[in-house]
């Protein structure tokens, strides 16, 4: 569909210039993010058997690589499903990095921060919305419970069929061998 072949370099398009420029200057991202890379490293220590890198450059590179990548493909319509999750759950922990107004004081600051909370919270309900888009064709579990009906359909009529066929068979040798008696 039309709509779907603009909409989603429209929507990949601030991830994607976004990634760039973070993997050019990681730098000014890492004070932001560190509360939260320092949070996630906390629990994934507690809860995995091995231990998370702490690098928050590392972290931050990684994010905006998933956003170049999951953004380009889904710009192009590849694997949009697939991508538009990649870059919702890469939108979370960015957000909650870069956007935190509620430590703001300044109501100027505050304002601004929070605007821009609101939009990646809109963009994360556009990639939710996509994620889940099946562009009009039924979705996999649907065609897999089908798939699964029609085979147990058919394998019934195969067992009927040789139900019959078998009970015909006992009923010849039972004639023939009355014959022969």
């Amino acid at each position: 569909m039309l709509v779907r072949r603009i909409a989603r370099p429209l929507l990949a398009s601030s991830f994607i210039y976004g990634g760039i420029d973070t993997l050019r200057n990681p730098q000014t991202r890492v004070p932001g993010a560190r509360p939260v890379v320092e949070q996630i490293t906390k629990t994934a220590d507690q809860q995995l058997p091995v231990q998370v890198p702490r690098d928050v450059e590392q972290w931050v590179r990684i994010d905006a690589g998933i956003k170049v990548g999951a953004g380009s493909l889904f710009a192009l319509g590849k694997l949009p499903r697939l991508s538009a999750l990649a870059l919702a759950g890469s939108v979370v922990p960015t957000t909650l990095a870069g956007h935190r107004f509620w430590e703001h004081e300044d109501p100027e600051e505050r304002f601004g921060q929070l605007a821009n909370f609101l939009k990646n919270a809109g963009l994360l309900g556009g990639l939710l919305i996509a994620a889940v888009d099946t562009e009009g064709r039924p979705s996999v579990g649907y065609r897999a419970r089908r798939a699964a009906k029609r085979a147990a359909d058919s394998t019934e009529k195969s067992y009927d069929k040789a139900t019959r066929r078998a009970a015909k068979a006992q009923k010849k040798a039972a004639k023939k061998a009355k014959k022969a008696s």
